[in-house]
């Protein structure tokens, strides 16, 4: 049985944690909880693929960040994640007006594809003066007002929330290959 692929593509402000987020779960199961130290993808390796078998089939997901290369908006992605740094205000307000501008711009099918807003580097919230960290409550509401599908927050670093994040990245890309759609019914969901 052949595999069907699923692309995947994550915006967001360079240096706002992609890599390290995509590296970590590179890593397998066992380094989700952050244990061993992180290997760092090198952006050249894309797309990153992970190959995933559930009772329904085998699945490719195609992860590609908006690092490299150049030509990420001529990818027809099956699921769009705008990731943001939560120690970071001005990452938080370039994914509001740049990140989903360049989402809704760039692909004509936004209106259906699935949008999921993901904060990266929760480690350091408590680490980090408070003027500047940005807390679930008010990430969340931004989601809404962008009209993702769901919100979610992990760290890379000390895998916190990382495998529930992943299971959620892909149970949504699992849904796109539905008739239904990865989408949910209007309303941002936090996970």
């Amino acid at each position: 049985m052949e595999s069907q692929t699923i692309k995947i593509l994550l915006l967001g402000d360079e240096r706002c944690g992609k890599s390290t987020f995509l590296s970590r779960i590179s890593q397998g199961g066992q380094n989700l909880a952050g244990r061993k130290p992180i290997t760092l993808l090198r952006d050249m390796d894309q797309p990153f693929v992970f190959e995933i078998r559930t009772r329904k089939g085998e699945y490719r997901f195609e992860f590609h960040d908006t690092s490299s290369p150049e030509s990420w908006r001529l990818l027809q992605p099956d699921m769009v994640i705008i990731c943001y740094d939560i120690s970071q205000r001005l990452s938080l307000i370039n994914m509001e007006r740049v990140w989903i501008k360049e989402f809704r711009t760039t692909f004509a099918s936004s209106d259906i594809l699935p949008l999921l807003v993901l904060g990266l580097k929760r480690d350091l919230r408590s680490e980090t003066d408070h003027n500047g960290i940005i807390y679930p409550q008010e990430a969340y509401q931004v989601s809404q007002e962008m009209r993702a599908d769901k919100y979610m927050e992990c760290s890379a670093v000390t895998g916190e929330l990382l495998g529930e994040t992943f299971e959620d990245i892909c149970k949504t890309g699992l849904q796109t290959t539905t008739a239904e759609g990865g989408q949910s019914e209007g309303a941002c969901v936090v996970m």
